[in-house]
């Protein structure tokens, strides 16, 4: 639940539009409305008209945005609750998680300029990624019912920084290949995505190794 915090307005506008009424604050809605965005999200990535892979990117980013936007509001208006501690990191995983998949299933994303060998690694990064959320997941689990907190380290900031720009890049990519093929600017797009994915898998597992080591006592409890 939300605490009081003196150094607030509550009779402002502003903090009336934020706090809303009961849990559904602004913060939470935002985080819902990241959720109503994922199958949006997925609905233009696969329908065939020109320039729809930019169309996903804006939905993506929106929908990051609105990641950033609700815990800074959250945090200023000290509207944190217990529904949104629970919706936010669900929602902020489903979407790359999504984004993830869904690039995937496209083999051009990989083999348009580095071969087939390039869907293996692609999708081994893609695998690290979700087993290291679904492992610290569990870990925290065990913690939560032990009664101990564990905070997100830096690592894991960067973890998540690395993926949201190698999505954002392959998305770009996506959609500068199939108006201009392989140029060499498309190119670089595609090897910068690439690279970032790469780079986040690298982090995710350095960000679960931390994880885990830094709080081993949890598994000792």
């Amino acid at each position: 639940m939300a605490k009081d915090n003196k150094n607030i307005d509550k009779s402002s506008r502003a903090y009336k539009i934020a706090a809303g009424r009961g849990v559904m604050n602004l913060p939470n809605k935002l985080t819902i409305a990241r959720m109503i965005m994922i199958p949006v999200f997925i609905l233009f990535f696969y329908l065939n008209f020109a320039g729809h892979y930019f169309v996903a990117l804006a939905v993506f980013a929106i929908a990051s945005f609105t990641d950033l936007l609700d815990g800074k509001i959250a945090r200023r208006y000290n509207l944190v609750t217990n529904l949104g501690k629970f919706l936010d990191p669900i929602a902020d995983k489903v979407l790359v998680s999504s984004a993830l998949i869904v690039i995937l299933t496209v083999p051009s994303y990989f083999t348009a300029f580095l071969g087939g060998w390039a869907m293996i690694v692609g999708g081994c990064c893609v695998v690290v990624i979700f087993a290291r959320e679904l492992i610290v997941s569990g870990f925290r689990m065990v913690a939560a019912d032990a009664g101990i907190v564990i905070a997100a380290d830096k690592i894991g900031k960067f973890k998540t920084v690395a993926q949201d720009i190698s999505i954002i890049m392959l998305l770009l990519f996506g959609g500068f290949y199939e108006i201009f093929g392989g140029a060499v600017g498309v190119q670089v797009v595609n090897y910068i995505g690439l690279i970032m994915l790469a780079a986040a898998a690298i982090l995710t597992v350095i960000s679960g190794i931390n994880y885990i080591v830094k709080n081993i006592a949890v598994l000792k409890v």
